[in-house]
């Protein structure tokens, strides 16, 4: 947990940097990617999957290292054509990984998030899931077990490996040629986050387009064919706490009011989509059938709503930035409340971006929570030891959280519903 929490140390600030140049790109070329509160919404769900993942909050329910010790038929070396195989073990594993995700209803919901962003920029790479607690991935490394890949080459690879899916999330770069045949690309996986008909669950692949090709799942970006992006079921929210876990209450929802046990137990199985038919019947769900008339969400905002909302993320960005460079000297159970604070945050402000006064309330009890913390313990975890009078500057950060939502509910959102009362 720890290795991990220093490579986002170096990841974090490479991919903040490779976002404002798309930015900067975008503005040269007149051809802007990225919305505010759509950007800010995809950054904090990095947030919310980025202290999760550090903190191991997953049940693993097979190991690699016990793979490795019952299905190796042999012993080998860590050189440099093992981790080379390791790669491609990886890769290969990514796919069906993927693969399952995209085709079965239980397993949509920790991949949902990653699609759910109306735009396709290098900020919706990171929304990745926070639902995904239960740890499989290993039973999709049993051929790199068999041959006897080591652990630690596994362990070194992974990560490099996700970070290396990063760049191909961006509009401005066109078909790169011979390299469509190798690599995926931008242009396939703008594909892939499509949901036009002729796109919707192509171009699985993670990095090397070979397993599309090989399994079927290939489809080339076509000309006449603008990708369109985001879900068949629209979030319709900024919250990408909310976003992770709606696929399954909807499952939820279904399995309980279908009369049917056998469709109480099987929808969570079946394909992505499937509902009991008497459910869908009775509870019939809004899915995009025009993907050319659907009209992207958005909510109305201030030039200072979208300044707060900046100014929120980069704050909670320091705060999970401090959290990974002291995470052996916090040491648990801090870390837990660490990460709570930095949860509710994150929940509070994307729930005031989608203008509902409740998250005024959340971020009330957040400020409050985090004043207490500094006043109890006399710091924010230590924070004083590298910068004097830090604990009084984030204190008052909190206290700010805990008013000026409250501002916005009653000059902004209130005022507006006055507005169109008349």
């Amino acid at each position: 947990m720890q290795t991990y929490a220093n490579a986002l140390l170096v990841a974090i600030p490479i991919f903040s940097l490779l976002i404002i140049a798309e930015v900067i790109y975008g503005q040269v070329k007149g051809f802007q990617t990225l919305r505010s509160l759509d950007t800010v919404s995809s950054l904090s769900s990095g947030i919310t999957n980025a202290v999760k993942d550090s903190l191991g909050l997953v049940f693993i329910i097979i190991s690699y290292p016990f793979l490795l010790t019952y299905l190796a038929v042999m012993e080998i070396q860590a050189t440099w054509l093992i981790y080379l195989l390791g790669f491609i073990a990886i890769d290969f594993a990514g796919y069906w990984s993927h693969r399952l995700n995209h085709r079965v209803n239980i397993f949509w919901n920790q991949h949902v998030i990653h699609h759910s962003s109306e735009e396709f920029n290098l900020a919706c790479a990171l929304r990745q899931s926070i639902s995904n607690i239960v740890g499989i991935y290993s039973l999709f490394l049993i051929p790199a077990a068999i041959i006897g890949i080591p652990a630690k080459v596994i362990n070194i690879i992974a990560p490099i490996h996700l970070f290396l899916q990063f760049w191909y999330h961006t509009r401005h770069v066109p078909k790169l040629g011979f390299l469509e045949y190798l690599i995926i690309t931008p242009s396939q996986h703008r594909v892939h986050h499509a949901i036009n008909p002729e796109y919707i669950d192509k171009n699985l692949g993670q990095i090397f387009s070979v397993w599309d090709r090989m399994f079927g799942t290939f489809q080339e970006e076509l000309d006449d064919v603008p990708p369109v992006y985001g879900v068949l079921k629209p979030a319709n929210t900024w919250n990408p706490i909310r976003i992770n876990f709606q696929h399954i209450w909807r499952l939820m929802k279904d399995a309980w009011r279908t009369r049917s046990w056998r469709d109480k137990l099987r929808i969570w199985f079946m394909p992505t989509g499937w509902r009991p038919a008497d459910v869908a019947e009775k509870y019939p769900i809004n899915i995009i059938e025009d993907v050319y008339a659907y009209k992207k969400y958005a909510t109305p905002a201030s030039l200072w709503l979208i300044g707060w909302s900046w100014f929120q993320l980069l704050m909670t960005i320091a705060l999970q930035m401090y959290m990974f460079y002291r995470f052996t000297d916090i040491g648990f159970p801090q870390l837990f409340l660490y990460a709570a604070v930095l949860f509710f945050g994150v929940y509070g402000y994307t729930t005031v971006m989608d203008r509902n006064s409740s998250g005024a309330w959340i971020e009330l009890l957040r400020g409050t929570a985090g004043f207490a913390i500094i006043m109890a313990t006399g710091s924010w975890f230590g924070v004083d030891e590298l910068l004097p009078f830090a604990s009084f500057l984030i204190g008052g950060y909190f206290l700010l959280s805990a008013i000026i939502p409250f501002l916005f509910v009653k000059f902004e959102f209130e005022n507006a519903a006055k507005n169109l009362r008349v």
